[in-house]
């Protein structure tokens, strides 16, 4: 047991990364809209996920090179290469420039559940604190460059996140027959197609293949660590996957509609269930805002670096220039509440595009013995890997087709 606590890593990191305030947000709304009926929709998410995680996990420390340098290197023809080097920089860089914002206004709103909203003024405008503060931990946590102080931070504040959610679900009393039925029989709800494509959306994301594979060639330098790559990895994104559960079980139990976000639950709750609720929830909320505001800059600056061969040394100058630039971005845009409309529907469309993309070239590598010897990936894994596929198309076509606003 010890063992395996102490080979512990990149698995909260990616777990923290998709739970974000966007994944809160919108397993609150399933919740509040469908009960306990699209809890299935997560169960197929956390099979998805580890699928996808356990390959990525694999090829970092089997080959000891991330996944955007050995597409650089596996790719042979520049014309391919460049294309989808270009794609995954707009949709990992560019995307996670636009969505930072929403990580840190996430994390303000649980702080703000607690404390209320402090404001300053500059030149007659009112300016938000809390924002810039989280901003200044997340700058913090990632400028000392030392990964295990990045992997214990936000192991720490994965662990106090999911307490925070779970022990809210158990505060609700959620009746464990109907839960469990839920989560193992498919159910669609009138008008729930869209949450049901948007809870695995939000869960099984492009930008976490390609920061697992870099975190674990740092964690792990040998193949026979590959056990313990393999036990971090399904074991954090079924906590996971848990604790976006925790969400639609606490959501499920407020009776009223007028609920935009997780920020709303907490005061929701708090007239059925208490303060101690509304507490719970509001420091889940933080930690989901934090742990995504400092993953989303450091996934950015890991394939910036793999794409542009810049090599991934944590303190390195164009290292900390990518995931800097990222992080003012997202401080500047939250706390003016400034939102650029255009730029983020580039991001949608890249990332709806760069999905299936990513998931169709990481099955690819997976099965060349040339990289990854006898562990490439089996017939088992191939079947999952397609079927996940599968998926990844059909969630990228929803998403460019939403952007357009054909569907």
């Amino acid at each position: 047991m010890k063992k395996i606590f102490k080979n512990i890593g990149p698995g909260p990191l990616v777990a923290a990364a998709f739970i974000g305030p966007g994944t809160v947000t919108l397993c609150t709304i399933a919740g509040i809209n469908f009960g306990y009926a699209l809890l299935w929709a997560m169960t197929l998410s956390i099979l998805a996920t580890i699928t996808l995680q356990e390959m990525s996990s694999r090829l970092g420390v089997v080959t000891q090179r991330g996944l955007s340098e050995t597409i650089r290197a596996e790719i042979k023809s520049p014309v391919i290469r460049n294309t989808v080097i270009i794609l995954i920089l707009s949709a990992i860089v560019i995307g996670n420039a636009a969505y930072e914002a929403g990580n840190i206004s996430g994390g303000a709103l649980g702080v703000k559940t607690l404390f209320g909203t402090p404001e300053f003024q500059i030149f007659s405008r009112s300016i938000d604190i809390w924002p810039i503060v989280i901003g200044l931990i997340a700058f913090v946590v990632l400028y000392i460059g030392n990964y295990k102080i990045i992997e214990r931070a936000l192991v720490f504040m994965v662990i106090l996140m999911s307490l925070a959610f779970l022990i809210t679900a158990v505060i609700t009393k959620p009746n464990i027959f109907e839960v469990l039925q839920g989560m193992f029989i498919p159910q669609l709800p009138e008008k729930s197609i869209l949450t049901v494509i948007g809870l695995i959306g939000t869960t099984v994301v492009p930008y976490n293949i390609f920061l697992h594979a870099s975190l674990a060639k740092t964690k792990w330098k040998s193949e026979t660590d590959l056990s313990f790559a393999r036990k971090d990895t399904v074991i954090a994104v079924v906590l996971g996957g848990i604790v976006s559960m925790c969400i639609i079980i606490s959501a499920s139990a407020v009776s009223f509609q007028d609920i935009n976000n997780a920020s709303d639950l907490a005061l929701g709750i708090q007239p059925l269930f208490g303060d101690f609720a509304k507490y719970f929830l509001a420091i889940g909320l933080f930690c989901a805002g934090i742990t995504s505001a400092i993953t989303a800059p450091l996934a950015a600056a890991y394939v910036a670096a793999g794409c542009l061969n810049w090599g991934s040394n944590l303190r390195s100058k164009r290292f900390r220039g990518v995931w800097i630039f990222i992080l003012f971005l997202g401080v500047f845009f939250s706390t003016i509440g400034f939102k650029s409309i255009e730029i983020i529907k580039f991001a949608q469309v890249a990332n709806g595009l760069l999905l299936p993309v990513i998931a169709g070239i990481l099955i690819w590598i997976m099965n060349k013995s040339m990289i990854l010897g006898k562990y490439r990936n089996s017939l088992f894994q191939n079947v999952l890997g397609y079927i996940i596929l599968s998926i990844t198309i059909f969630l990228g076509l929803k998403t460019i087709l939403s952007v357009f606003n054909v569907i």
